[in-house]
């Protein structure tokens, strides 16, 4: 599944394409994808320019004048930059055009989400109901150790699940939850209320080095994620511990070692974690 530093790329990637550029039509192939597209989207966006992008969590946010639409790619999808008229695959559901060029929605399994947040709307976007509960950013000034700490005090879940939840930092998917618990030293089944505020100022460090050293390298090539360009990211050439099973730790030696919590596979090596 992309995680934050694959929507990121993706909005770093359309946002000289798109930016200060008007919708010159809008094509959906298809009725919806986990949810309905909004079926006046096309009279919504037509002739409307995009003011700026933007991100939240792993949702994508296109700023107009008169509304936000937000992208969420889901498990499988990504979005392209494609001259406009490309003939459309089977898995391409969506295109905003821009004059000759235009960005296209592929989604093969059908779990992203195209929605729109009107102006009109008496609620905020921040209060938009797949917002508003989202946690801090984690690459934003307010993210901090002490905030981590505050917050897990109560928290019996192991370290890794509480990362995962995104109801205290957003977008620390499993990836780069057990990339930054490694380089913390923090065992991914630790009791939350049990890491002490030393190791969470290491964790806070680890997680903004693991997601903007990903960010920078184009996010990790997952099954179906590519960056708007076609090109596939090369963070998981730098991965210390994620999908390295049985392989020897590049610090210590000793074997890494794979768990499943929360039906997801942690990875960690348990002579650096404690």
């Amino acid at each position: 599944m992309p995680e934050l530093p694959e929507v990121e790329v993706t909005r770093l990637g359309v946002d000289p394409h798109i930016s200060g550029k008007t919708v010159t039509a809008v094509i959906m192939r298809r009725a919806g994808l986990r949810w309905p597209f909004p079926p006046d989207l096309p009279d919504l966006l037509k002739t409307k320019t995009v003011l700026r992008t933007g991100r939240r969590g792993k949702y994508l946010l296109l700023f107009f004048a008169n509304g936000t639409l937000l992208i969420h790619l889901g498990m499988s999808g990504h979005l392209r930059v494609v001259p406009a008229g490309s003939p459309a695959e089977k898995h391409d559901h969506l295109d905003l055009v821009f004059g000759e060029q235009a960005i296209r929605m592929t989604d093969p399994r059908r779990f992203g989400a195209v929605l729109w947040h009107d102006a009109t709307d008496p609620l905020p976007l921040a209060e938009h109901a797949l917002l508003k509960k989202l946690g801090v950013e984690p690459l934003e000034d307010n993210f901090n150790s002490e905030l981590l700490y505050q917050a897990t005090r109560q928290r019996k879940s192991a370290i890794k699940q509480v990362l995962l939840a995104g109801d205290i930092v957003v977008g620390v998917g499993n990836i780069y939850a057990c990339e930054s618990l490694f380089k913390a030293g923090i065992h991914p089944e630790k009791p939350a209320y049990k890491v002490n505020r030393k190791s969470y100022l290491l964790l806070a460090q680890a997680i903004r080095e693991t997601l903007a050293a990903a960010i920078q390298q184009g996010g990790s090539t997952l099954k179906d994620f590519i960056g708007v360009d076609g090109q596939s990211g090369y963070f998981q050439q730098s991965y210390f511990v994620y999908d390295r099973e049985a392989q020897p730790c590049r610090i210590c030696a000793h074997p890494v070692q794979r768990i499943v919590q929360g039906q997801r596979s942690s990875f960690f090596c348990k002579h650096c974690q404690k």
